[in-house]
């Protein structure tokens, strides 16, 4: 991946692709291009491919306390997790470029669209609105990672690559504000595109987003304006929740009305990264993103009970009986059944000496933990590699967006509670009136309960990360080991209630809460500076 500088200072070249899930397959140089649209709409679609990846998606949970990543895979994710990282860390570095790349092409498209001749104003608009978009979305991730960092909207030299300095977090986050604000009416709804523009991003993905991003800043009252432009109404697009947990993230389910914005694939462009959390069994490589015990423990009862809670029913000798349902959607576990590539139905065997040939954790090709990710599993992969589209943004967080904002309103009443918990419960299939009905419960209280429902809506899908840290609980739920099944046998480090310990982490408060200047960008630019503590 190219260094920022290179970034900078390279010659400008664009990229050709009929639809948003195709690879790159034709270069031009400046000279020969901004002919026509077509020239315009090739150029955004190069952005697209920068806005994200199925590494940084799957790969964010392992920098939470859902996932554990065995070895250096994902960018070495553990080294960050563990808090045994420093400013040259492969994730922290690529990080940084992918993100610059990515708004250099924005830069280039918002620099360069008033050269083409004759282009329908609309459409004009709504390709600058696109490239601005995820522009704002790659400030975004940088702030949030890294704070200060630097900031243009131009295509800069060579002596500004090398002089630049930082600006600050809440600038960014200003900008990113008022750019959401200001693309809304140039996009179009989701209702508006046709089945060749699907995957464009859309006056509902500006306004979930825009809702996001309030509420990683505590802007309670924002929040509950942004989310109210897209519950119960269809002005600002039609998104409504499944009636299936599990078919959410089916590939024959795709751009389902709980979509607001995802990650194109398919057309040639695809990704193995499932054979990285499945069982070998399955996917005939070792596990290495695998669930921990601290996730798996957090999904409640069917009754609506957490497990250490009194009259939660919870028994350790069957441990995942009468479970939140979301929880076998998400998570294998022991016990857990799962239809391979060739169609056939595995039953995945965990426990110390229950198959040790195959899946069981004491062999070294199986889960660390004892458990395996099940969602985004698309058994139709061909030769493991996957065209499923990965959901960045749905209906059922701008839900608990709500609640969460409401609630810290001190106005989640029973209404607010019925058509957000609730109807995301009820949904994923709990009937008992304990875990349905509104709580009499102090807003403490209501706090842990959406943030628990958070973990357990959200899990594998890359949020995780930036909600403990924008809690200021990284420094708890990131300080502690890493644990795995509880086992009776096996030669294996545990804890005193016998559960695997897998590793331990370490979680420096402040420090940790901001990733470091890479090494290699500091030693382009010492006008960077560093991180408090690096």
């Amino acid at each position: 991946m190219k260094r920022l500088l290179i970034i900078l200072i390279s010659a400008t070249t664009l990229y050709s692709c009929r639809k948003l899930d195709q690879p790159i397959t034709r270069e031009f140089t400046e000279e020969a291009y901004w002919r026509d649209a077509n020239d315009a709409l090739a150029a955004v679609n190069s952005c697209y491919e920068n806005m994200s990846n199925d590494g940084y998606f799957f790969g964010n949970e392992a920098l939470s306390d859902n996932a554990y990543v065995n070895g250096i895979g994902f960018d070495n994710v553990t080294a960050i997790a563990d808090g045994a990282y420093d400013p040259s860390n492969a994730r922290v570095t690529n990080e940084w470029s992918y993100r610059y790349t990515c708004i250099r092409k924005c830069n280039i498209v918002t620099t360069n669209i008033d050269k083409v001749p004759n282009m329908d104003s609309t459409l004009k608009r709504r390709i600058l609105a696109e490239a601005r978009f995820i522009r704002a979305y790659a400030y975004f991730q940088l702030a949030d990672w890294y704070g200060d960092v630097p900031f243009y909207t131009n295509l800069i030299t060579i002596s500004d690559a090398k002089t630049i300095t930082r600006t600050p977090k809440a600038d960014i986050l200003n900008f990113v504000q008022s750019e959401l604000a200001a693309i809304r009416a140039d996009l179009p709804v989701n209702t508006a595109y046709g089945s060749q523009d699907r995957g464009r991003i859309t006056r509902g993905a500006a306004i979930a987003f825009s809702a996001r991003v309030h509420l990683y800043k505590g802007e309670w009252q924002a929040v509950v304006d942004d989310c109210e432009q897209l519950i119960g109404k269809n002005d600002n697009g039609t998104y409504s929740l499944q009636s299936s947990y599990k078919n959410i993230f089916n590939i024959n389910n795709e751009y389902n009305s709980e979509v607001i914005l995802d990650l194109q694939y398919g057309g040639g462009r695809t990704y193995a990264t499932q054979r990285s959390f499945l069982p070998q069994t399955v996917a005939l490589l070792r596990s290495t993103l695998v669930p921990t015990q601290d996730l798996v423990d957090d999904y409640v009862m069917l009754n609506g009970k957490g497990i250490a809670e009194s009259g939660s029913g919870y028994s350790e000798s069957n441990p995942y009986n009468n479970r939140d349902p979301r929880f076998n959607a998400t998570i294998l576990h022991d016990g857990s059944t799962i239809t391979d590539f060739n169609g056939t139905v595995q039953t995945i065997l965990t426990q110390p000496g229950s198959n040790p040939a195959t899946n069981s954790v004491d062999d070294q090709g199986a889960s660390p933990t004892g458990y395996y990710f099940y969602k985004y599993y698309d058994p139709t992969a061909s030769n493991y590699n996957s065209s499923l589209n990965l959901i960045m943004i749905r209906y059922a967080e701008v839900l608990l967006m709500y609640a969460e904002a409401k609630n810290e309103l001190g106005q989640l009443d029973a209404n607010v509670w019925n058509s957000t918990v609730r109807a995301l419960r009820v949904r994923a299939g709990f009937t008992d009136a304990g875990a349905t009905e509104y709580p009499s419960a102090t807003s403490d209280q209501l706090r842990t309960i959406i943030r628990r429902e958070r973990r357990a809506e959200l899990a594998c899908e890359g949020i995780r990360p930036f909600d403990i840290r924008r809690w200021k609980i990284a420094d708890q739920v990131l300080a502690k080991p890493v644990r795995g099944i509880k086992v009776s046998g096996g030669a294996f480090n545990k804890d005193a209630n016998g559960y695997i310990i897998v590793e331990n982490r370490v979680f420096n408060n402040p420090k940790h809460y901001l990733w470091p200047v890479p090494t290699f960008e500091r030693d382009q630019n010492s006008n960077l500076g560093q991180n408090q503590g690096w």
